[in-house]
């Protein structure tokens, strides 16, 4: 793993976008008006959308570049087209509804030349959700594999990861097989965990928008693929009763969700129950498998207190 050669390394951000033009011009200028001394290029990857190339700008240690998402379709498709399409040696990733806070990048790019062996870095969050407003700090300075196991530590959120461009040459690009691109994030910090330091800055930095226009909020049956897969590549949580039965317990919301699955919950939540009863997500699938409550007013509800299922 090789250091940045200067101070202000080159830094390549990646947005995938769709359909989002208002969210993402906020996104850009929020990356463009960051206060970093060195060179920062913005792709932007249309993911089975229109490219808008009237996006493209080109100033002096500023660029944005539009482009189509020439890989797979979807998320991380889009991410692996717009670093195969940069040459910054220090990556970053912004979703198109989110926005970078002032400070962030400098304070990330200080944090890599700080700690020479870490090649990752994220930032505490400030979450938006139905007019209110929810800062969550990184709860941790340093992510190893085995808190992310437990906790997938949603501060930890795809719009903070910025990382050492080599780092990609010794874990792989982001995983175009998982199920609708859920929970490629958590796959790729994971796999990061595991092969590098990855040091948290506890102060939100990063603004994230969740929404009901969420592409993955009611995708239910891709969810349940997902999770699944997760847990096949990831043989590590079998080795964690608790991590495993987080995991399950949101297959076990999901199928909950699906309505015509109510078998298949059940058994997953008596695996749930076997693995690790305490886990708090195996009652609110019960409740929205028997009609209790609908799924999207259980989602609601936990958004409104800054946090997912």
């Amino acid at each position: 793993m090789t250091t940045p050669t200067s101070s202000f390394p080159d830094v390549s951000v990646v947005i995938a976008t769709r359909n989002r033009p208002e969210l993402l011009t906020k996104a850009v200028d929020a990356i463009l008006g960051q206060d970093y001394p060195g060179a920062i290029d913005i792709t932007l990857v249309y993911d089975q959308t229109e490219v808008d190339a009237a996006r493209n700008v080109n100033t002096p240690g500023r660029s944005v570049k539009a482009t189509a998402n020439s890989r797979q379709p979807g998320l991380p498709g889009a991410r692996n087209c717009g670093m195969a399409n940069s040459v910054g040696e220090i990556v970053a990733f912004c979703d198109d509804d989110d926005e970078w806070l002032p400070g962030k990048l400098r304070r990330q790019i200080d944090e890599l030349s700080a700690h020479p062996d870490c090649a990752f870095v994220t930032t505490g969050i400030r979450v938006t959700f139905d007019g209110e407003r929810h800062d969550r700090p990184s709860p941790v300075t340093t992510l190893s594999l085995e808190h992310l196991l437990h906790d997938r530590t949603t501060e930890a959120h795809p719009s903070s990861f910025l990382f050492r461009r080599d780092l990609i040459s010794m874990i792989g690009e982001v995983d175009e097989e998982i199920p609708g691109g859920y929970s490629e994030d958590y796959d790729f910090l994971l796999r990061a965990a595991k092969a590098t330091t990855v040091r948290c800055i506890v102060e939100p930095l990063t603004l994230v928008r969740w929404h009901q226009a969420s592409f993955f909020s009611d995708r239910w049956s891709m969810i349940v693929d997902a999770q699944r897969y997760l847990l096949k590549k990831h043989p590590e949580f079998h080795d964690h009763r608790k991590a495993e039965a987080r995991i399950r317990g949101q297959v076990a919301f999901a199928l909950a969700a699906i309505g015509d699955r109510r078998k298949e919950c059940l058994r997953e939540v008596g695996a749930v129950v076997g693995r690790w009863p305490l886990e708090r997500r195996w009652p609110v699938a019960l409740a929205v498998v028997s009609k209790a409550i609908k799924p999207g007013t259980a989602l609601k509800l936990a958004h409104k207190a800054g946090r997912g299922i």
